[in-house]
């Protein structure tokens, strides 16, 4: 007869070393929230998405979809991806900017 258990004991001690060796690294990381070392990508890039770049976006997702309807396949999708893209770049960095900033 053949037994199913054997070996998992050593499975079981390498996944809780692994978990013990990235407690012990891995707390200065996740402690880090003072870093600012891409405050200035994260500035340019936000204000590309709220500017700008946005109604770029904004507007080419418009461009295809009137072009997906030209083409005679209406499409619900093709009305509803250029306002929830709008939406997206308008609203969505300044939400996903206080979620990230969020005091736990």
């Amino acid at each position: 007869m053949k037994r199913t258990t054997q070996g998992k004991g050593q499975t079981l001690l390498q996944g809780a070393a692994v978990v013990a060796v990235a407690a012990l690294f891995g707390s200065e990381v996740a402690m880090a929230g003072a870093d600012a070392t891409f405050n200035t990508a994260l500035t340019a890039f936000t204000g590309f998405l709220e500017g700008s770049g946005g109604k770029i976006i904004t507007v080419l997702s418009l461009a295809g979809g009137i072009v997906g309807l030209a083409s005679g396949r209406f499409s619900l999708a093709q009305v509803a991806i250029p306002v929830g893209v709008g939406v997206g770049a308008g609203t969505g960095v300044p939400i996903v900017t206080a979620a990230v900033t969020a005091t736990i």
